[in-house]
């Protein structure tokens, strides 16, 4: 699946945000979908999780530095999942990617969107 990820931009502390990622297929059978953040010099981290549960909401898991601020959440009808943001805080500047497709032997994501800054000013 095609993955395109949007919604980055400059916010202040305290702002919100909402990153979308639209697949390119129905996502409903997509047994899980997430994203990703990487800041400069630092390695790649999960974000937030959402696993597939068909028509339903399906089970999230978060970063625990970003629990109770940031909620994933999935529109079947629209192939998109969001990432939205609150309360943000300047150590949330990354590269945000979204990917989906996890691959239970190589333990990983197997398609991924190209990124978008979110860049938190204080």
């Amino acid at each position: 699946v095609q993955l395109q990820a949007s919604g980055g931009g400059l916010v202040q502390a305290g702002g919100s945000l909402r990153l979308s990622c639209v697949a390119s297929r129905s996502i409903v059978s997509i047994n899980a979908m997430g994203w990703y953040r990487q800041a400069p010099g630092k390695e790649r981290e999960l974000v937030a999780s959402i696993i597939s549960g068909g028509l339903s909401g399906g089970i999230t898991n978060y970063e625990p530095s970003v629990r109770g601020r940031f909620t994933i959440s999935r529109d079947n009808a629209k192939n998109t999942v969001y990432l939205l943001m609150n309360s943000l805080k300047p150590e949330d500047t990354a590269v945000y990617y979204c990917a989906a497709e996890f691959d239970d032997m190589s333990m990983s994501f197997s398609s991924w969107g190209q990124g978008t800054l979110v860049t938190v000013s204080s």
